[in-house]
Order: C-alpha cells, then sequence, then structure tokens
C-alpha cells in the first residue's frame, strides 16, 4: 500500500488506531518518533569516548547504527515506541529486602519472565494488526535485541523524558516499565515530546551506592552496580564490593528514590509477577543452588542470561556482606573447591570480610 505523506487522513487514522490497538495487547502508552537523533548521537559518541561503556564492547562495534535507524533498517522513517508497565504486584518491599543483610535484592524488572519476550510477541502482534488493515509495510521490532537508541526515541514520542539518572520518566507511570519498537517504513503523524520535570531534584545522584551517576544525565557504567553484576563477566572490581551490599542482580537504588514513581502503579501482566520467591531470597539457599537447579529456577528470567558462575560471584559478594553467622561462613567454605577460579576469588574475599565481622563482634561483645 503507498502512503505517501505523514498529513494523509489514512496515515492519521492509522496512528490513532495503531494505539488503541497498543492498549488493547497490554501496552500502557504508544508514541510515534521520527527518526533524527543527530543530537543524541553527538551525546553518546562523548559518552563512548569517556570509556563510560567499561567493557561492553558493542555499544562501540555497532559503529552509528544506533543513532541512525534508516542505516540499521533501510526505509526506516518512523519509530512506534511502546511502553509496559512492570512494577511487580505484592512483592516483597523494595527497602525492606535491601535492609536484611541475609537475604539478596533483584531488580524488580527481573523478578517475573523475561520481559524480552513477553514485549516481542505483543509488538508483532500489533505489526501484524496494522499489516492486515493497510496491507504489507515495512518493518523490524526491537525489544533491546539490537542497536537501538530507544530511551532517546520513546522521549521523541513522547513517552516521557530522560532523568538525571538516565532512565526515561512518565508523570504518571514514574520509570518502573520496559520499551520495545517498531521500525516502520511509513511515514506517521509523530507525536510531541513532552516538557522534563526533573527541576533541582538530585535524589538519584546522592543515593546511589558507587557514586555511578557522576552528574546529572551522565552514568559511568563502570561503577554502577547494574553493570557490575549482570553485564561484567570478570571478577568484580574491589572498590565496589562493599557498596553492593546485598544486590545480587541489578539496582534499583536510583528509581526507588525518585518522586515520580509514588505514582508508579503494580504492573497488569501476569508474567511479571515474582516467581520463586526472588523478591526477598535467602542468601544461603541461592548460593546452594547447582547448576541445573540454578537454570530450572530462572527458566524464562532474564537472569537465567548472566550464569551460573555470575551467579555464584554475586552471591558470594552479597554474603561477605551479610551479618556475621556461622551459617554464612559454612556456606562460603563449601564454595572454596568450586571449578571456577571466579567464584573461588570472591568467595575468599567474602571469607575474609566474615571473619573480620567474627572478630569485632567478639571483641565488643566477649560472652557470645
Amino acid at each position: 500500500m503507498c502512503i505517501a505523506s505523514e498529513d494523509n487522513p489514512q496515515l492519521i487514522e492509522l496512528a490513532a488506531a495503531l494505539k488503541q490497538w497498543g492498549r488493547e495487547l497490554g501496552f500502557q502508552q504508544i508514541g510515534i518518533a521520527g527518526i533524527d537523533l543527530a543530537e543524541q548521537e553527538l551525546r553518546l559518541q562523548e559518552w563512548l569516548a569517556a570509556g563510560f561503556h567499561g567493557e561492553m564492547d558493542y555499544m562501540v562495534r555497532h559503529g552509528l547504527k544506533r543513532t541512525r535507524p534508516a542505516e540499521l533498517v533501510p526505509g526506516t522513517v518512523r519509530a512506534i515506541v511502546a511502553r509496559m508497565d512492570y512494577l511487580p504486584p505484592k512483592a516483597a518491599e523494595p527497602w525492606w529486602v535491601l535492609a536484611q543483610g541475609e537475604r539478596g535484592y533483584v531488580s524488580r524488572y527481573a523478578l517475573g519472565r523475561d520481559y524480552h519476550k513477553v514485549l516481542r510477541q505483543r509488538l508483532q502482534r500489533l505489526a501484524e494488526r496494522i499489516a492486515a488493515a493497510i496491507g504489507p509495510f515495512g518493518y523490524r521490532v526491537f525489544v533491546d535485541s539490537a542497536p537501538v537508541l530507544e530511551k532517546a526515541l520513546a522521549e521523541q514520542a513522547g513517552l516521557g523524558w530522560v532523568g538525571k539518572h538516565s532512565n526515561l520518566l512518565d508523570r504518571q507511570a514514574g520509570s518502573w516499565f520496559f520499551l520495545g519498537e517498531i521500525y516502520v517504513d511509513l511515514p506517521l503523524p509523530v507525536d510531541p515530546p513532552v516538557r522534563a520535570h526533573c527541576g533541582r531534584c538530585v535524589a538519584c545522584l546522592e543515593i546511589c551506592p558507587t557514586q555511578a551517576i557522576v552528574a546529572p544525565y551522565r552514568v559511568d557504567a563502570r561503577r554502577c552496580i547494574s553493570y557490575h553484576t549482570i553485564e561484567l563477566r570478570g571478577a568484580i572490581p574491589l572498590e565496589f564490593r562493599r557498596a553492593i551490599g546485598n544486590r545480587i542482580y541489578g539496582c534499583d537504588d536510583c528509581q526507588l528514590v525518585c518522586p515520580w514513581n509514588r505514582f508508579a502503579q503494580p504492573s497488569v501482566e501476569p508474567d511479571f509477577r515474582a516467581r520463586h520467591g526472588l523478591d526477598a531470597p535467602n542468601l544461603i539457599e541461592l548460593f546452594g543452588w547447582d547448576e541445573a537447579e540454578f537454570l530450572r529456577r530462572v527458566e524464562g528470567s532474564p537472569i537465567r542470561r548472566i550464569g551460573h558462575e555470575c551467579w555464584l560471584r554475586n552471591i558470594a559478594v552479597a554474603l561477605g556482606n551479610a551479618p556475621y553467622a556461622e551459617s554464612v561462613m559454612r556456606a562460603l567454605h563449601d564454595r572454596m573447591s568450586h571449578t571456577s577460579a571466579l567464584v573461588r576469588e570472591h568467595v575468599a574475599w567474602a571469607l575474609a570480610e566474615q571473619a573480620g565481622k567474627m572478630v569485632e563482634e567478639r571483641r565488643t561483645n566477649p560472652s557470645s
């Protein structure tokens, strides 16, 4: 079907219709963006030049395709951007979990089913519904699956603004949501961007345990707990291990403290409900999982992609940060013979931390 201009009444009608179809498919909001990301491209190049991407080499390998959608998918003229809220209902209160040293904290986005699959399937169905309405057209669906500058596109599509912590914010939904995109060759009418509303607030900068938000809107991934517990495959730098606390997969502190998240609503998606007690799990129990049990317990979860070795690495750090307990020491000693040198190194660190706490406890409370 040939539709030449965004002023075409058919395109205006289609834009309104696809937003309604998106809501019917479970998305909370749909916006349409143009693909001029020249300003964001400059900022991305500066961020990469500063080395803030750490070992995420794919950020460099993809070149400028991330900021030039038409080079990634020839013929692209618009991006349909979708938002789906994910805050799990009835999950343990995050600040409470973070205060329980014997428990592990998992980023709220990872408590349920892998969002990649959930959003990709819904976006594909949306694209198919568009095709059923107008005939074949060029498109490609993305959910963190290719070099797409999703937050910049979402900002241009009117879904929110990029906050000082670099997450997208919406006045009604806060930041507890996923994004997905459909690149299309249809010149749909674009949505206007919204005004930023962070004002003088710097709560996210002040709360960050590792000071990874080095300036407003500027995050150094090399200092970020999410980077160290999810993206990094080697040893977690010593300087950050204590600050990690009991965070074993990701970190939500900058979102938890954001005033706009007071307005966020729990997700209605059954797929995003917390599974296997991972909203407040016991660290020793998790540390006892062998690889087969790990794979079984996190099947269909985004956690699975870090692998059992990094899972044990992260938990070892959390156990090192836990209050002293003989049960913790025993659990760590049981892993000292693990086949992975990476795991053994973090276990050794954790044992040393626990030993130091034991000495301090006996010094301050000799009768214990």
